[in-house]
């Protein structure tokens, strides 16, 4: 495959230097793409670089993920409005080791094959180097008024918001571009992506290898978009935050949930941005959705797409189970595959209560869920509700208005799930 042309009909290509798909064509490629280790997790804002990495494999070019130990230390300036805490060594170790793991689900690192990924660590290079050793050997190539110049540096030095730009900050740039003369010389790294707002701190690097190694040094860039949402928010934020790739911070049910809820237009750029899936298949897909949006064919699929890459077959179908026992059809079986995180997420936002083992074990239900509880306005309604089968505990129906609650009916040892008709939910916990 072309990665170029792979990459403009996935709208994933923003900037790029001339001369980058002669480049790939005339040879075994070696890239690189810089990810922030403040956090020991991905979220699925870094998914758009990531993807460019594997699909750059996938053509079989070599890529290389820089995680910036080094670089993570002072904070990029790039779209921030304040500077960031500093992080410290240990922090650091950990959040790359935990960001590698993620990683391997996307690049293959252990192919012996010419185009195996790396994962390679700027503190390894940086932690010795000397300051003014870095500003005489380094810092001499690159004039003040051509970093000043970058857009990241004006618009923090003159935005309302801004308490300035620290040394530090200022100093990043000449530090991105010193990764990259470094993965030049020592890994023949030619060409180096990221994000749009990635692109002064980019050509910094390629304008630096320039100036170190002489014009025969070619070095290339390329950048992605900034992902938005159709209504021109920022991808990837919701009420609770960021979306995570690790189930620590956010359960594969509600990361499916996440995809299976974006806008239309949406879901068709998406899905060509963050799957492999190919051109005819997406096409495809695209013109179904459109014949019938109402069946969220594309949403379903993406969602599909994602979740299996990013966490497995078996925890998309875990979200498919609970997305289908509040708005499907399902069976108490169903219900008691669910583990309790999951449960609490497919049940956030119903009305729930809280009773004691006392009020709830050995009760009749009718007492439980209609006076301890507001399930049912009254008895009476609830007993004409059971008569005519519209009441259910436990995706169960109920077959008689005063059966009496015991432990074998409490999901997880503390749960008890009402439905009154088709839609309404109710969670009782039980203490």
């Amino acid at each position: 495959m072309n990665f170029v042309e792979e990459l403009q009909w996935r709208g994933m290509v923003h900037q790029m230097m001339p001369g980058t798909e002669e480049q790939l064509s005339k040879e075994l490629t070696t890239a690189y793409l810089g990810i922030d280790p403040t956090a020991d997790s991905l979220h699925i804002g870094h998914l758009c670089g990531v993807m460019m990495l594997r699909h750059f494999q996938r053509c079989g070019h070599k890529p290389l993920a820089l995680v910036g130990g080094a670089t993570g230390m002072i904070g990029d300036p790039s779209g921030k409005s304040q500077e960031r805490n500093l992080l410290t060594p240990e922090i650091l170790e950990h959040n790359k080791a935990c960001i590698k793991q993620q990683l391997a689900k996307f690049l293959d690192f252990d192919t012996n094959l010419p185009n195996g990924a790396e994962l390679v660590d700027n503190y390894e290079w940086m932690k010795d180097y000397g300051f003014l050793d870095f500003v005489r050997e380094i810092g001499k190539h690159i004039t003040v008024n051509y970093m000043m110049a970058k857009d990241s540096v004006k618009r923090r030095l003159n935005g309302e918001a801004s308490d300035g730009l620290s040394f530090t900050e200022f100093s990043y740039q000449l530090l991105q571009g010193y990764d990259f003369l470094h993965l030049y010389e020592t890994k023949n790294c030619k060409l180096q992506m990221g994000g749009s707002d990635q692109w002064g701190n980019i050509t910094t690097g390629t304008e630096l290898i320039r100036r170190t190694l002489g014009t025969e040094a070619q070095a290339f860039a390329l950048t992605c978009p900034l992902i938005t949402k159709s209504d021109g928010k920022k991808f990837g934020k919701t009420e609770q935050g960021n979306v995570w790739l690790d189930r620590r911070y956010t359960t594969p049910y509600r990361f499916y949930q996440f995809w299976l809820n974006v806008a239309d237009d949406d879901a068709e750029r998406y899905i060509k941005i963050f799957t492999s899936l190919p051109q005819e298949e997406i096409n495809a897909l695209i013109e179904e959705h459109r014949a019938d949006p109402g069946r969220r064919t594309l949403q379903k699929r993406l969602g599909e797409e994602v979740t299996c890459m990013v966490h497995s077959r078996e925890d998309y179908e875990m979200a498919i189970e609970a997305s289908n026992i509040l708005f499907g059809k399902a069976t108490k079986d169903n219900l008691l595959k669910l583990d309790e995180e999951t449960l609490l997420q497919v049940f956030d936002g119903v009305p729930q209560f809280e009773v004691s083992k006392d009020q709830a074990l050995g009760v009749k239900a009718v007492d439980l869920f209609a006076e301890t509880t507001k399930c049912f306005a009254s008895k009476g309604e609830m007993r004409k509700l059971v008569q005519g089968g519209g009441v259910s505990l436990n995706k169960e129906k109920l077959a008689a208005f005063d059966q009496v609650i015991e432990q074998k009916d409490l999901l997880d040892g503390k749960y008890l799930l009402v439905q009154r008709g088709k839609k309404n939910y109710f969670l009782i916990t039980v203490k």
